[in-house]
């Protein structure tokens, strides 16, 4: 059984199994009892691996990578909560069940399943030991010839190799704990006097903005791209009218599908988060976030507006952020879209009234954080834009949402995600850029990007990693201090343009807008 989707195929199952040759002459050679317990433990371990490589399979097409056994465990909770929001709870309850007893069955099965072939080996002793034989003689053969069915070799040794992968993933995850430590020790702006940090951007209106999944397919894929680009062109255009000029480059996201959270830190610390555990170390460190860096100046009131956020968030320290907005502190009283609390038009809305609509404490200017959510999967219903002055306390959503597509029915249909999903984009990028327009000021300042590519249902099973990012502002000075970084005009970058590894995109903006590094190494 291979490990991703792409790979399944009759061929791979017309093979000849390596280790279950060996495991016939095992128990061959064993006593009754001896047998029956190897057999049921061998058994019970292919329904082990089984489940891995399902699990691989499923975190493959959804967050491009395998399953960590030792990591992802913490991860099913956040799948339980992502279904529960986009299905119902009966319908993530039954799922829940049948995946629980599915998984029994396997390996409980399996373990009956070899037992009983143990069984059937002993009673024909001679038939079996000359058939294991022949078949490891065919194994044999076969290997040394490299002989093939479908381009597949008919030799396997696919059980083995799994284990052996496994094993090396578990010790190189806790290698990399030790070693990623020694690495957050280390910040090139660690001890930068306050007063060297961002000086260029004093008196400004800053603000980062994370798109969800706003990735390079949405801007490349002919699917997607097309009114994605349109889009783009469209709103570049409407800024332009306003006085904004744009310049948008691409990063490499640490994450693909989902954890977004991975995204996130990663822009914000210079360093390569890309597993929970490099997350968890990070947060609990002193590495200096570039948010934290605008904090640390003393010259900023440091906010973010997170309506994805639905508990307690103890990352807001690390963050820098003097004060933080969650799901339940925006007055929002609107249906939810799915996974998606609110519709981002709405998020940006309450920003303005209940942040950027302020003055921010005298003598200070502001830095914030927004992390929108529309454009989160499945993609349905995807929210619409509304006239501004009727947002109101979200209830206009109620018809919208209600008009809306199933989950159920996007979730299905290949075809379908990819197109709800790009309309997702246009939608929240829409709302951003018409929140600039309308309230943006000579001093605002916006750095907005995506978080990581789609699924790769959506995506693609060969999409890059790559996402836009944007630098958005009047002051013609902004854009000025980035002019070498080589980035395309507008909101669209070319497919040519730079692309840079996610986590170097803190220092970069950090130098750009005159920082003073002065390392730490504690």
């Amino acid at each position: 059984m291979p490990n991703t989707v792409v790979r399944l195929g009759p061929a791979k199952f017309l093979r000849i199994p390596g280790e279950a040759i060996i495991g016939a002459a095992v128990l061959l050679a064993l006593p009754r009892r001896p047998r029956v317990a190897v057999a049921a433990v061998s058994g019970a371990l292919l329904g082990a691996m089984t489940v891995l490589n399902a699990l691989d399979m499923g975190f493959h097409q959804y967050l491009g990578r395998s399953f960590n056994v030792v990591l992802d465990w913490s991860l099913f909770a956040d799948a339980e909560s992502y279904l529960e929001d986009s299905l119902g709870r009966t319908t993530t309850l039954v799922a829940v069940a049948g995946v629980i007893t599915l998984v029994v069955l396997v390996l409980v099965l399996l373990a009956l399943s070899v037992v009983r072939l143990a069984d059937v080996l002993a009673r024909h002793p001679g038939t079996a030991t000359r058939g294991t034989l022949i078949a490891g003689v065919v194994w044999i053969t076969c290997s040394s010839l490299g002989l093939q069915v479908s381009g597949v070799p008919i030799a396997s040794d696919r059980t083995a190799t799994a284990l052996k992968v496994q094993a090396r993933r578990v010790a190189d995850t806790l290698e990399d704990e030790a070693e990623f430590r020694k690495v957050a020790r280390v910040d090139a702006f660690g001890n930068t006097p306050a007063d060297q940090l961002v000086p260029d951007l004093r008196g400004k209106d800053v603000i980062f903005t994370f798109i969800e999944s706003y990735g390079r397919s949405a801007i490349e894929d002919p699917v997607m791209a097309p009114g994605v680009d349109r889009t783009l062109q469209a709103r570049t255009k409407a800024l332009a009218g306003a006085g904004f000029r744009a310049k948008s480059g691409w990063l490499t996201s640490a994450t693909y599908g989902g954890s977004s959270w991975l995204g996130h830190s990663t822009t914000m610390s210079g360093l390569w988060i890309s597993n929970q555990q490099r997350y968890r170390t990070v947060m609990a460190s002193d590495h200096m976030s570039l948010t934290g860096a605008f904090e640390k100046t003393g010259a900023f009131d440091t906010v973010g507006v997170m309506p994805g956020v639905q508990k307690s968030w103890p990352e807001q320290k690390w963050y820098g952020l003097d004060k933080v907005y969650n799901a339940f502190q925006l007055g929002y009283r609107g249906p939810k879209f799915s996974w998606s609390t609110m519709p981002d038009q709405y998020a940006l809305q309450q920003y303005q009234e209940r942040v950027h609509g302020k003055r921010p404490t005298a003598g200070k200017s502001r830095m914030s954080l927004l992390i929108l959510t529309s454009s989160h999967q499945p993609w349905a219903p995807v929210p619409t834009m509304v006239d501004w002055d009727r947002l109101g306390d979200g209830s206009v959503f109620e018809g919208i949402e209600a008009a809306g597509s199933e989950p159920a029915d996007v979730i299905a249909d290949t075809t379908r995600s990819r197109q709800e999903y790009g309309r997702s984009i246009q939608y929240s990028v829409t709302a951003l850029t018409e929140w600039l327009e309308r309230y943006g000021t000579e001093d605002t300042v916006l750095v907005f990007l995506g978080d990581h590519q789609p699924i790769a249902r959506v995506s693609g099973n060969h999409a890059s990693r790559d996402v836009p990012v944007s630098v958005v502002a009047k002051d013609p000075a902004v854009l000025d201090k980035i002019a070498d970084w080589g980035w395309t005009d507008g909101l669209r970058p070319a497919h040519d343009a730079p692309v840079w590894k996610m986590s170097a995109f803190r220092d970069r903006f950090l130098r750009a807008y005159g920082s003073t590094p002065h390392p730490s190494r504690n």
